[in-house]
């Protein structure tokens, strides 16, 4: 068989490992069998194999593609073919006269030759595989369920939250102060000694401009000198209708008696002058109350 045949015979065994075989194409085959065309053929077959195993989660392997594999294997087989026959060099035993030498090159073992064409397509799949990997996502991390933020909870939400949860929760309903414009203040101070928080749930103050002034809290306790009442932050109103707004009391009260909103300048006092008071809150017999 010439180097013709060979690679036609090569062909054929590559395209029945990939493609299979038209009944034209089988017979031209069968008639070129050196006699170990079956073994061939396997050998072939379990690198096409596993260049298939590896495409097997991803898209089919485009036809220009398969064509490259087979033209960059026989490439290959051809050189490493060549390689292989290579006559070697005499020996001194030769060069001697001992050993007759001879010009005829061995033909090759054509098991020998299809390994190397085994050996190319599989270190083609290795590449091709290295390729998929690297470029795609993996299965289980593409269908982890991306992780949702909590959602932070509203004033009015935390509110519900310390009633339900705290035991020792205090409230005071509000009531005008001494400022004759501010009639229509409603709502209630709920409080918790415990966790040291609280809001307020207010209803008729009206939107103020905190270029000019603020609201602020005071907070009389027990335990605290009254003229010096707890500072309970300043805060501003910013819709009408119903706010509920977190208490900020810049020391601890042990016992609140009485809640008090002045109408300070912007940043808020140290010690108020009380001179607007918009409403004011007596707390009720300690109990839970319901929301």
């Amino acid at each position: 068989m010439n180097e013709e045949q060979k690679d036609i015979f090569f062909d054929l065994l590559t395209k029945k490992a990939i493609y299979g075989l038209d009944a034209a194409e089988q017979a031209q085959l069968d008639a070129m069998d050196p006699g170990n065309a079956e073994l061939e053929f396997n050998s072939l077959e379990m690198a096409a194999a596993a260049i298939s195993l590896m495409g097997a989660d991803n898209d089919p392997m485009p036809a220009s593609l398969r064509s490259k594999i087979i033209a960059d294997a026989n490439a290959f087989v051809v050189e490493q073919n060549e390689q292989t026959v290579a006559w070697p060099p005499a020996t001194n035993e030769e060069e001697n006269g001992y050993i007759a030498a001879s010009d005829e090159k061995p033909s090759g073992s054509w098991l020998g030759w299809l390994g190397w064409a085994s050996a190319a397509l599989a270190c083609v799949a290795l590449a091709l595989n290295i390729y998929f990997t690297r470029v795609q996502t993996p299965p289980e991390i593409a269908k982890t369920p991306p992780v949702e933020t909590p959602r932070v909870l509203s004033a009015a939400e935390l509110r519900e939250e310390m009633l339900k949860a705290a035991t020792d929760t205090i409230r005071a309903s509000w009531a005008v102060g001494n400022v004759k414009e501010l009639t229509q203040v409603v709502g209630d101070v709920v409080w918790s000694d415990q966790k040291q928080a609280g809001y307020m749930r207010l209803k008729g103050l009206p939107v103020n401009d905190a270029t000019k002034e603020q609201y602020q809290l005071w907070i009389f306790d027990k335990n605290q000198d009254k003229a010096t009442p707890i500072d309970g932050g300043v805060f501003n109103v910013t819709a009408e209708g119903e706010v509920v707004i977190p208490i900020n009391a810049k020391i601890a009260a042990a016992a609140p008696e009485m809640f008090a909103i002045t109408v300070e300048r912007p940043g808020g006092v140290v010690v108020s002058k009380r001179g607007k008071i918009a409403a004011l809150a007596k707390v009720e017999t300690p109990s839970k109350p319901t929301a």
